[in-house]
């Protein structure tokens, strides 16, 4: 029984160690971005481990950015609009010690697709004059309609 006792201990040991201390103090540790290629203008989505109390990423292509603090650690950038395409990297720095940690990432041509309704165009003018003429067209049908009920409330 001592035996086993003292082989678990063994073995724990190591493995606390290569944990670092409790509460951070490794350095950034798992950092991805997501996505992986982006679009100028766009955000990119940074997520790291070790930074418990937070940190900093910064980069070229964007303005440098704050990592919430927790077991997992999440950052939001914006890449700039003026941006050139190709190859980036990002450092991951936790506030409570000097370790960084690199990840590369890739930005794109163009500034993608626009979001919203209908995509990246707006309505035409034609759209807008047959969707005017509806709208109008159904203000004087309903006014006429009201108009012809009251009239029969009138004579009964």
């Amino acid at each position: 029984m001592a035996l086993a006792v003292g082989a678990m201990v063994g073995f724990a040991a190591p493995a606390a160690v290569a944990g670092g201390p409790p509460g951070g103090g490794g350095g950034p540790t798992n950092v991805e971005v997501d996505p992986y290629a982006v679009h100028r203008g766009a955000t990119l989505r940074i997520t790291a481990r070790g930074c418990h109390n937070g940190g900093r990423v910064s980069s070229n292509a964007f303005d440098e950015v704050h990592l919430s603090s927790g077991d997992v650690n999440y950052a939001t950038a914006r890449i700039h609009d003026s941006t050139s395409p190709g190859s980036y990297s990002l450092a991951v720095k936790c506030n409570d010690n000097d370790r960084v940690a690199t990840r590369s990432f890739r930005v794109l041509e163009g500034r993608g697709a626009d979001g919203g309704l209908g995509g990246a165009a707006g309505p035409t003018n034609t759209e807008m004059a047959v969707g005017g003429t509806l709208a109008g067209t159904a203000a004087i049908g309903g006014a006429l309609f009201i108009a012809h009920r009251r009239r029969q409330g009138v004579r009964v």
